[in-house]
């Protein structure tokens, strides 16, 4: 195959593989603990995505006015953001049953799995530094404790309403931005992960559009700062995000001892306070198994997936020899 036919093939996927980045982002952010800026990271379409949520301004209004529509689409990577958004929407409308049931009933598996794959994140995310300095090392060791502190929140207790899920959007769309941090996390801290995974069950649409709302005005906000972050100072960038990556590693292990619980909105149990555990101690404590081997299948499974979605986004982007 030549050139030109390799090229015009590798064109033609890029928009199914952009899609597929977004319904990868959506399964990650649905977990406490995984960040769908990670998944957006390893897949090489990180910067493009936030270079064009930032495009979003008061400029847009006057390209409109001396241009047209087609402008302002392009202006603003249109057909990029339409693909990564609803293979979002899509993940999570369809997979936020599964993955609430796996963390019900397979969490070391599921935490397994995910471990795996912020792991090899890290490393990935940690390559693209160009210059390690002083600096860099220090700025990582900063994010590896804000990592870690935020692995350690407790929950609280917050009335599920259309202004707690307004303020609760625009929080939580600035930690699932970010690679490392978990916007379902910060929700689960806050008290509003499940309910508003449950708005999504019962397609509540009053409760999600308020949602939606707040995190599109939160989004729009924070985007701006981490384009200028990663265009001005790339590296020490980088290596907040590789120390916030390997802090969360804290929240994603998969064998914990529950020390405390709480009711959620049906009266149903759910842990409050946990710690992190070894897998002979995960059995004695709870009487079950620990399935070690298989959480470290399903963590090594995470790995490849990370070096699988990096190299398909990579020979997506290389230039093709003659």
């Amino acid at each position: 195959m030549n050139s030109t036919s390799t090229t015009q093939a590798s064109s033609k996927k890029e928009p199914f593989m952009t899609w597929l980045t977004g319904v990868a982002m959506g399964a990650a952010d649905v977990v406490p603990g995984v960040s769908g800026g990670t998944i957006a990271f390893i897949s090489g379409r990180y910067e493009r995505l936030i270079d064009a949520l930032s495009s979003f301004d008061l400029r847009l209004w006057a390209i409109w006015k001396k241009e047209g529509f087609s402008s302002v689409w392009k202006a603003i990577d249109g057909t990029f953001l339409t693909l990564i958004f609803s293979g979002v929407l899509v993940s999570i409308f369809s997979l936020a049953n599964a993955i609430h049931y796996g963390l019900e009933h397979h969490a070391p598996l599921l935490w397994g799995y995910f471990f795996g794959l912020i792991l090899a994140s890290s490393w990935m995310i940690s390559r693209r530094i160009e210059t390690h300095s002083l600096k860099v090392l220090v700025i990582g060791l900063g994010g590896l404790a804000l990592g870690i502190a935020v692995g350690f929140l407790s929950p609280t207790e917050t009335p599920v309403t259309a202004v707690t899920l307004f303020f609760g959007g625009m929080i939580a769309i600035c930690a699932m931005i970010l690679p490392g941090i978990s916007g379902s996390f910060i929700l689960l801290m806050m008290g509003l992960y499940s309910g508003l995974i449950a708005a999504v069950k019962s397609l509540d649409i009053a409760l999600l559009i308020c949602f939606a709302v707040g995190a599109i005005i939160g989004l729009l906000s924070f985007v701006r700062l981490l384009s200028y972050l990663l265009h001005h100072y790339h590296n020490e960038t980088l290596g907040l995000l590789t120390g916030i990556m390997l802090g969360a590693l804290v929240k994603v292990w998969p064998w914990k001892n529950t020390l405390s619980f709480r009711l959620d909105r049906q009266g149903n149990q759910k842990p409050l306070l946990q710690e992190n555990v070894m897998p002979w101690t995960f059995e004695q404590l709870s009487g079950e198994a620990s399935q070690w081997m298989l959480v470290l299948l399903l963590g090594l499974l995470g790995m490849a997936t990370v070096l699988l979605i990096e190299y398909v986004g990579r020979t997506d982007k290389a230039p093709q020899a003659s």
